[in-house]
């Protein structure tokens, strides 16, 4: 009894210091994205963290409330590891960024939701020499192809391979960073790279032919706007504010009259305006109501499939030590708010069945 009562007043101490930490007042959110070099400065590249960064109207909602916005800019050539560590360690609260990673975090343990899909996807393209003979994927059996091994992009080369009836084993696999598999494409040193919208510069220097491109298909690789899910549940206003935000990004990105704003703050990647307009163009997977498809925030079945299909791949190719339950992975109750609020319940078009 007695030491129980030297013991009580350190669990009362302890009790006060849990309530106060709990009643601190928020003093900032912080948002991972990847970020550039623009006029000098370090500026959020591209995707809706850009639209909600230029607009600014976040910032404001938050400044009104005694908070303060704060963006983390991941540089590219670091990415998913950044993204990670600032997750773990709690550097962030939000991150908007590539799936690979994201599902990588959440099977090492690190406890994130999704909160809002960010559109449909990026495209995937099978470049080869322009004087090759190749047309297809078939035609280069046997042959050298350049990939960087790991990426969001492999995922669509692995579903081209199952789809052609082919393997990796059908091929030399070289694994090799997009700007060093460009220039092996140059000196005639592999047969083939599987890249992103690069291709299109390469073909446009006569040092290759595109063969193949995810367009048309449901192939692609995506980013999309996670949360601590310790932050979402102790601050869940602000989190349904960050989700509003994104939403009305989405919303206005994917209005016809916005599209050379949107391109313009895509091309702060690095991107020439006229390759991101070249691959937007002419994708039937995103033919629903057009241009504003291209942006859906929606937890549909499109979106659901594709994480299956990208958390199978992940684990096949040990990337992951363990699976994902992906259902409970995603959180939609933040998007389904925000589309009642903003009046835009019946805006974007769900793609095959509802994810849950």
């Amino acid at each position: 009894m007695k030491t129980l009562r030297t013991f009580f007043p350190w669990i009362l101490l302890f009790l006060a210091g849990q309530t106060t930490h709990a009643a601190e007042p928020l003093q900032r959110v912080r948002i991972a994205s990847i970020a550039q070099f623009v006029d000098g400065k370090s500026t959020i590249g591209g995707g809706q963290a850009a639209v909600v960064e230029e607009r600014g109207e976040l910032a404001r909602a938050l400044r009104k409330r005694g908070i303060q916005l704060e963006w983390y800019p991941v540089p590219v050539g670091v990415g998913g590891p950044a993204f990670n560590e600032a997750l773990a360690n709690r550097s962030v609260d939000f991150a908007s960024y590539g799936d690979f990673p994201a599902i990588i975090a959440k099977a090492g343990g690190i406890d994130i939701q999704m909160i809002v899909p960010v559109g449909r996807g990026t495209n995937s393209y099978l470049i080869v020499p322009a004087a090759s003979a190749a047309k297809n994927i078939a035609d280069l059996r046997g042959k050298r192809i350049a990939i960087q091994r790991g990426r969001p992009l492999e995922l669509a080369f692995s579903q081209l391979l199952q789809a052609s009836g082919l393997r990796y084993s059908d091929f030399r696999i070289l694994n090799v960073a997009d700007k060093a598999g460009a220039a092996a494409l140059a000196a005639g040193d592999v047969d083939a790279q599987f890249t992103g919208s690069a291709a299109f510069q390469l073909e446009d220097k006569n040092v290759g032919r595109i063969i193949w491109s995810s367009k048309g298909t449901a192939w692609k690789w995506r980013a999309e706007l996670f949360v601590r899910r310790e932050f979402a549940e102790r601050y869940p206003d602000i989190t349904q504010l960050v989700t509003n935000a994104f939403v009305e990004a989405a919303h206005w990105s994917s209005q016809e009259e916005n599209r050379k704003a949107v391109i313009r703050l895509t091309a702060r990647n690095g991107t020439p305006e006229d390759i991101i307009e070249r691959d937007y163009a002419a994708d039937p997977a995103n033919a629903i109501d057009g241009w504003k498809e291209r942006f859906s925030p929606l937890f549909d079945e499109l979106t659901a499939q594709h994480y299956r299909d990208a958390v199978a791949f992940a684990r096949a190719q040990n990337l992951i030590r363990r699976d994902i339950d992906v259902k409970a992975w995603f959180e939609p109750r933040f998007v389904e708010k925000a589309l009642r609020e903003l009046q835009l319940e019946d805006y974007w078009s769900p793609r095959g069945v509802a994810a849950r």
